[in-house]
């Protein structure tokens, strides 16, 4: 079944860096992102003049941020406006490729570029801030349908219509929607933590997030053996 996932690119999409209102003040972002109309040549960075505001956005562990366009109607039912593309602030909205079916360390072909799902995306407020709902983070994470983020394992042209072909699996099996599980809601699932952190292509900073929590486990395991023992 793996060696036949495949999905399409139905957009590439980046944006620049604005002012969004969040309450009583103003938050600086590039959430907002459009289509791009030609193709274009994708590197290690992602899309060439997609902003990022903070470090932790970005960067070859967050070179490309995908998201599934099935859950655009799920959105839509809940009274949000989206445009048909890059409405949750991804540079590739694509079709067939929901976080149920794609692996952490999947490897897809698309154009001439091969790219590698690297983690789960975790909520923001900055999704509390572009639809003007305070519980927006909160209902991404809980629904599982966060998107997920991608290295440019080598770099090359992609557009809108292209196939997004499953080449190559790691085989520690964890799918995206396990894994954001894991990162976003279920915290203490220190189980599953480590069966996630098995994944050899793991993201730096969700593979720190997880070891701190597997870390601050054995160390409560150790306190609460210390008040057993014989004086």
């Amino acid at each position: 079944m793996s060696s036949q996932l495949s999905g399409r690119v139905l957009a590439v999409c980046a944006g620049k860096t604005a002012t969004l209102q969040h309450g009583r003040r103003e938050v600086e972002t590039a959430f907002v992102k459009s289509p791009i109309a030609q193709r274009i040549t994708v590197g290690v960075l992602g899309v060439p003049g997609d902003e990022h505001v903070y470090e932790d956005h970005g960067g070859p562990d967050m070179a490309l941020l995908a998201y599934p366009h099935e859950h655009y109607a799920h959105w839509r039912s809940l009274g949000l406006e989206l445009s048909d593309s890059g409405a949750l602030g991804e540079n590739l909205t694509v079709s067939g490729l929901p976080e149920s079916d794609v692996h952490l360390g999947d490897t897809f072909a698309v154009g001439t570029a091969v790219i590698q799902v690297a983690q789960p995306r975790t909520p923001c407020y900055k999704l509390a801030a572009r639809f003007g709902r305070k519980d927006m983070p909160v209902m991404v994470q809980d629904t599982g349908f966060t998107g997920y983020l991608l290295r440019v394992v080598e770099g090359g042209t992609i557009g809108a219509g292209d196939e997004m072909r499953l080449v190559d699996r790691e085989p520690h099996g964890v799918t995206v929607a396990l894994a954001g599980r894991v990162v976003n809601v279920d915290r203490n699932d220190v189980d599953t933590a480590r069966h996630v952190l098995a994944v050899a292509s793991l993201g730096a900073s969700v593979r720190r997030k997880l070891e701190g929590r597997v870390r601050a486990s054995v160390q409560v395991g150790l306190d609460t053996e210390r008040l057993f023992l014989p004086d």
